[in-house]
């Protein structure tokens, strides 16, 4: 019978702004168990003056015990799941997200962001997040509908690769930024070490594809996930299934490049999922699969690919 877990957001439950291989797992799960597990996002310079906006200790706490390594994201986990070996696939079905905090923040920062020499200038905006009614109110007062998210996902890189920033999402999935991974979705990671050691963060009130200034309404989150080992599935990127579509995706510098291996992957489960050959599933493709941008501004840009289930059960 699986188990139900709960990981806290504290200190020695969180690694600042990497992956790597060699942490020590904060729980170990079996394969279908479940788990709860909190996060907070950003550092000391992005808390809100106002007294109106609620600073959850556990921040706080972080920003006493812990500093940043490689990058900007605080990291709950690594999770553990035993039996986990390379080759295999996490399958992470995403139960709950839910705000921890009544605000977020969103800012720019010169020579970062889609458009880096066009805004040369630092801005930092706060806004109220009202959780019952699910909504933020911008700092003018317009009012705009959450759809939480969590913009890192990731297992553990390749051991080779010691650590890796955060803020790269690669083939371990991290800094993947996909506003489709909301609650009542399905990431698939492949796991790279023993263990897979799966960690989560980067929460985001709502964001538009594409995170075009670096940021989303970024915000601490409490997320619930079942986590399933799963050895019938092999592939070598992450892919993700809400209820209407199945997607791939990939990450590269390069935008064309990303979309190029994004697309080979959907070609590769429309055969999977059709029974068609690699080239009546490249033209499928053309009629049925939309290419769309995930984020421009992560190091590697992310694209990925939309098939409606419709089309394939």
């Amino acid at each position: 019978m699986s188990q139900h877990h709960t990981v806290p957001c504290r200190p020695d439950h969180c690694h600042w702004g990497f992956f790597d291989a060699a942490l020590t797992p904060v729980v170990t799960v079996a394969s279908g168990d479940t788990v709860s597990i909190d996060c907070v996002s950003g550092g000391r310079d992005i808390l809100p003056s106002d007294p109106a906006f609620e600073i959850l200790a556990d921040h706080r706490a972080i920003h006493g015990a812990l500093t940043p390594r490689l990058g900007a994201h605080i990291l709950t986990g690594p999770v553990a799941v035993d039996g986990a070996m390379p080759g295999d696939v996490l399958q992470i079905d995403i139960l709950s997200i839910e705000p921890r905090q009544n605000w977020g923040y969103t800012r720019m920062r010169p020579l970062a962001g889609t458009l880096p020499g066009d805004f040369p200038m630092h801005r930092l905006w706060h806004s109220g997040i009202d959780r019952q009614r699910g909504v933020a109110t911008l700092p003018w007062g317009l009012e705009i509908d959450l759809a939480p998210f969590f913009g890192v996902m990731g297992v553990a890189p390749p051991p080779v690769y010691g650590a890796c920033t955060s803020i790269v999402p690669r083939e371990f999935g991290g800094n993947m930024d996909l506003k489709e991974l909301v609650a009542g979705t399905t990431l698939y990671l492949p796991i790279w070490t023993e263990g897979a050691l799966f960690s989560v963060g980067d929460g985001h009130g709502v964001q538009g594809d594409g995170e075009v200034c670096v940021t989303a309404l970024e915000t601490a989150l409490a997320g619930t996930f079942r986590l399933t080992l799963r050895r019938d599935l092999k592939f070598t990127l992450p892919r993700a299934e809400t209820p209407s579509h199945h997607i791939t995706m990939a990450f590269n510098e390069d935008l064309d490049d990303a979309a190029k291996d994004a697309l080979r992957e959907m070609i590769i489960l429309i055969g999977e999922r059709m029974g068609l050959d690699a080239a009546d599933s490249y033209m499928f493709a053309s009629l049925a699969v939309d290419m769309r941008v995930t984020q421009l501004v992560d190091g590697n840009k992310g694209i990925h690919a939309m098939l409606p289930k419709r089309y394939a059960p």
